[in-house]
């Protein structure tokens, strides 16, 4: 069975076909990327964008270059995997954050030939992290725009972002602490993950408490949306780094505990109406 879900699979087949052009043009290495139609898209693409010369010829770019992804790139840990690459081969990072209100989002939607769910949208939106230059050193090279605002004073701001990530290349040996941030950032998210699992056996065993206690089948559903809706805050909470005041030496099982009192009281207010 595979490993990721598809969409992970097809970020990392990405990434090694970005690292491939890279090798290409900065080490003069043959331009191979790994197998399958993915890299033979990728290699479309850059024909196209005129990266690359037509099938058959060889010689690289000798123009300083820009790649730009356009991606929603909503977790951190996304966006510091091309910080790495950029990192390994001395190259310009800077990122790019277009904020958008969740109005806006959801009526540009609405006028797409093939719009996406809304649940998705509103998923996004609570997912999505900005850059935090003050938590991650690696996020300082950051612009936030408002694209529901555009003013012509944003494409100056922009050319300075992209000027400044060319002149100032990231240094390969000087980001010992970016790792352990990003070592730190996987072990948040582990934890969160671990306490997602948690709160979903808790909201599971909380339900089955309120039919065994006879609460109407008429109040069940809005009895899981609050839990629901109770869990989605308290992971949201652990994510910010609002930490569980711990009651015991392990903190799952100061979170655990935490959750499930929460979940009871909601649940005693059903049970005892």
């Amino acid at each position: 069975p595979p490993q990721f879900p598809g969409w992970k699979r097809s970020r990392r087949e990405l990434l090694r076909c970005l690292e491939a052009l890279l090798r290409w043009v900065l080490c003069r290495e043959p331009l191979a990327g790994p197998a399958g139609p993915g890299w033979e898209r990728f290699l479309r693409c850059c024909r196209r964008e005129g990266l690359l010369p037509p099938a058959g010829e060889g010689c690289g770019a000798t123009a300083r270059l820009c790649l730009l992804l356009d991606d929603n790139f909503y977790y951190q840990s996304m966006r510091h995997e091309l910080y790495q690459l950029a990192r390994k081969y001395s190259l310009g990072f800077c990122q790019l954050f277009l904020e958008c209100p969740l109005e806006c989002c959801l009526q540009r939607n609405g006028l797409r030939s093939d719009p996406v769910p809304e649940q998705t949208i509103h998923l996004m939106a609570r997912k999505i992290e900005r850059p935090d230059p003050k938590k991650n050193a690696w996020e300082q090279n950051s612009l936030i725009l408002r694209s529901s605002e555009y003013i012509s004073e944003d494409n100056e701001q922009i050319i300075n972002l992209l000027a400044t990530a060319l002149e100032n290349p990231v240094r390969p040996n000087e980001e010992d602490t970016e790792q352990k941030e990003a070592d730190r950032a996987i072990c948040a998210a582990s934890a969160v993950h671990q306490a997602d699992q948690t709160c979903r056996r808790v909201v599971s065993q909380a339900m089955k408490d309120a039919r065994d206690k006879n609460v109407p089948s008429s109040e069940m559903k809005s009895l899981a949306e609050e839990l629901n809706k109770l869990k989605a805050g308290f992971l949201e909470d652990l994510r910010q780094g609002k930490t569980v005041k711990p009651q015991y030496s392990d903190l799952a099982t100061s979170v655990t505990s935490s959750f499930q009192h929460q979940a009871a009281n909601v649940v005693n207010k059903y049970i005892l109406k």
